[in-house]
């Protein structure tokens, strides 16, 4: 069955199940990028902060071993202000990789998708202690996806420390017979090209997982065509959305009436509260064509088209709020109305001429 759902579902998720998979936190992340920003910072760290930091560290313990006597224990008090400094010493050599550290991986997150606050996420969720699911995730598709970085992660590992000391493997040896004050330094600059050797391996393998990531998560979302069908009725049964609709059709029609309105043959109007644009040809028409009508803002909006483009406006209360309730858009006016417009359009041909 689980099959036969997957096979169905072959349509791309809609804009709308997109959206409600971001807001219940279901994103696509790739768990390698924040182990990859971890070894970049550990090689920050390594080649930035720790030879200077190692070594003020160690001047600074050495007071503590070399002095002893400067430093009272005679009560508790005394104690604790000891320990209180020791802390402090070692603060200052840990929180800056800590910040280093955590600045990559909070860069590593923010670069996939932007932070947001999900509590479906957080909350208690029986399929996550599930030994059942549990199950399914080691051995499904993504647990075997997962084996498979894994695998790949230790043989590049493996192989670049396995080449790496090789390279290394004579001055290993003379340091056994150097100064001993020489070998720190040699272990750190080892320490910085194994671990830049491992980023660059793993460089491939994050690229890798960021697309799969995004495919696995596009693939997911996919839908069936009833799923789409159901989707579609139910956003159209939305009243908000209804709501919407109406709205945009209204400003549709109501931009393509203002367009219209520069082949109108006059404008009768109320004088600012109704605006009807009438288009009249004798060869074509056997009575007028309302082209556009409005009131208020939109009869203003009439009134100003046409003046712009020297279309004639006639002002009469009356006719223009009976034609504005009685005639639609796009549709001949009724015999009633004959003789009071055909007045109207008498005047301005005769006038024209």
């Amino acid at each position: 069955m689980a099959d036969e759902d997957k096979e169905s579902k072959t349509e791309a998720a809609t804009d709308k199940k997109i959206r409600d998979a971001i807001e219940k936190g279901n994103i696509p992340f790739s768990k390698e990028a924040p182990i990859f920003a971890s070894i970049v910072g550990m090689l920050i760290i390594i080649a930035f902060l720790t030879e200077k930091g190692v070594k003020s560290l160690a001047e600074r313990l050495a007071l503590f071993i070399d002095h002893p006597k400067d430093f009272s224990l005679n009560n508790g008090t005394d104690a604790i202000i000891l320990l209180q400094s020791l802390a402090l010493e070692i603060g200052h050599f840990i929180l800056p990789i800590i910040a280093v550290l955590t600045t990559c991986g909070l860069i590593s997150s923010i670069l996939q998708n932007v932070p947001s606050v999900v509590y479906d996420r957080i909350s208690p969720q029986w399929s996550r202690i599930s030994p059942l699911s549990g199950w399914g995730r080691i051995f499904g598709q993504q647990g075997q996806v997962e084996f498979l970085k894994s695998v790949f992660k230790f043989l590049a590992i493996t192989i670049v420390s396995f080449l790496l000391l090789k390279s290394e493997q004579y001055k290993v040896v003379n340091a056994m017979f150097s100064d001993p004050s020489l070998i720190p330094e040699l272990i750190l600059t080892m320490a910085i090209r194994l671990i830049s050797a491992v980023s660059i391996a793993t460089i491939v393998l994050v690229a890798v997982d960021l697309i799969w990531a995004r495919l696995r998560w596009q693939r997911d979302l996919r839908m069936s065509r009833q799923d789409v069908k159901d989707e579609f009725k139910q956003t159209e049964g939305d009243p908000l959305v209804k709501s919407r609709l109406r709205s945009l059709a209204q400003d549709r029609s109501r931009k393509r009436m203002l367009a219209a309105v520069p082949k109108a043959t006059v404008v009768i109007a109320n004088p600012t509260h109704y605006a009807i644009a009438l288009l009249y040809d004798r060869q074509e028409m056997s009575a007028p064509h309302v082209l556009a009508k409005g009131k208020d803002l939109v009869a203003l909006k009439i009134r100003e088209t046409a003046e712009k483009h020297g279309v004639p406006v006639v002002e009469d209360k009356a006719l223009a709020r009976s034609l504005y309730d009685s005639v639609e858009v796009d549709r001949a006016i009724p015999p009633d109305f004959y003789r009071a417009v055909a007045q109207i359009l008498f005047f301005i041909f005769t006038r024209s001429k």
